[in-house]
């Protein structure tokens, strides 16, 4: 008889690489036989705005897989650190078990320096990722069409159809600045995509979901409304995907897909990565 091993999620936070936070976090896990693990890392979560996306996403694992999730963080900053504190997870505070043992033993305060001993501040890498960030908080839920010709890619799709959570996976985890625009009622009556988004076709993805899936997010966020019923899921829908279809988009099914899959072969298809 084949037992089935029982499956944990698990998170790795960090203000820089996150390679502490992996090196550390796996050494301890790999203590515990009979358990499947899978990982994500979350690197440069360096403001409220973004630990409160990473806090969102533990969360949503844990509602989801009805299991506590295991979170391994390296924040310095307190505040911040908070939003990941405060989630339905175990959270281990890498820092802080280090840092206030060693305190009281050299009788001194440390600096809560970001990063120190690691990568200097304002290096390339670090610049480029914090760009890519800046710009797709800014241009989420199509706020500054006037900015898409910056943008390395543009997600279009109907609204909970993952957009947000993708842009921001792409910004935090490939540096790369992602905008999003949701197709409107207005936008679907017609079955070719809005004309100022047609000279960047060569940017866009069209993302897609099933329509029960659909219905069912949309029914926690705003529930009893016409928005969220199934019947409008299948109309918007399916006019999303007969225009991304006579567009020649490239789509992907968020149905079954997690933001981590959906963004890699996202950047895969688009070559987003060729010039590094």
């Amino acid at each position: 008889m084949n037992i089935k091993p029982q499956q944990r999620s698990v998170f790795y936070v960090s203000d820089r690489t996150g390679k502490t936070a992996e090196s550390l976090g796996q050494s301890l896990l790999s203590q515990f036989d009979g358990i499947e693990f899978t990982h994500r890392t979350y690197a440069f979560v360096s403001t409220e705005i973004e630990a409160h996306y990473v806090a969102s996403e533990i969360n949503r694992n844990a509602e989801i897989t009805g299991q506590q999730p295991i979170v391994f963080s390296t924040l310095v900053n307190d505040e911040i650190q908070e939003f990941i504190s405060a989630t339905d997870a175990c959270v281990i505070s890498l820092f802080n078990a280090f840092i206030e043992p060693l305190e009281m033993s050299l009788q001194a305060k440390s600096s809560h320096t970001i990063g120190k001993a690691h990568e200097p501040f304002g290096n390339e890498d670090y610049k480029k990722q914090m760009d890519a960030i800046d710009f797709t908080l800014k241009n989420d839920d199509g706020i500054r069409t006037n900015l898409f010709d910056q943008a390395d890619v543009i997600l279009v799709g109907v609204s909970r159809s993952a957009k947000t959570p993708t842009c921001l996976y792409l910004a935090m985890h490939f540096s790369i600045k992602a905008a999003n625009y949701p197709l409107t009622d207005d936008d679907l009556e017609n079955d070719e995509l809005p004309g100022f988004l047609l000279p960047y076709i060569d940017k866009i993805v069209g993302l897609t979901i099933r329509a029960d899936q659909l219905s069912a997010i949309r029914q926690q966020r705003r529930p009893n409304t016409t928005y969220a019923t199934l019947k409008k899921c299948q109309y918007e829908i399916k006019r999303a995907e007969t225009m991304m279809e006579k567009a020649g988009l490239f789509v992907l099914d968020s149905t079954a897909m997690s933001v981590e899959e959906i963004a890699v072969n996202l950047v895969k298809e688009k070559q987003l990565l060729k010039n590094e």
